[in-house]
């Protein structure tokens, strides 16, 4: 299994999430996060005086996939967030040892 955490724009969060449930996942966690990266924040006017915004609003997500379908769902959501500006976002992707449903005590794949 891996999970995948990708760090995206908001606006594009409800166009991943219908592209991810179409090919079929059926979960995933998002956070709202702030940060910068090579886009170093922006600088913005409120009454007249300019200040700098230097975390910017992104979203996260997490999402645990068997790994037989790992590749259908990174290139999903690659095509799907990407804008093609700087500020797309990030995606870590980490080797998932163990995972466990609290309800049934059901794990490995049999947890997602």
């Amino acid at each position: 299994m891996k999970k995948i955490e990708a760090v995206i724009r908001h606006f594009k969060l409800e166009e991943v999430k219908d592209a991810l449930s179409q090919i079929g996942i059926q979960g995933m966690t998002v956070t709202e996060v702030r940060g910068f990266g090579r886009q170093k924040g922006k600088k913005e006017q409120y009454r007249g005086a300019e200040y700098s915004v230097d975390f910017l609003p992104k979203v996260k997500m997490e999402v645990v996939v068997p790994d037989e379908q790992f590749k259908e769902v990174l290139k999903t959501l690659i095509e799907t967030a990407q804008t093609g500006q700087i500020g797309d976002g990030k995606i870590f992707i980490t080797d998932l040892e163990e995972m466990i449903r609290i309800r049934t005590g059901e794990s490995g794949a049999d947890a997602l």
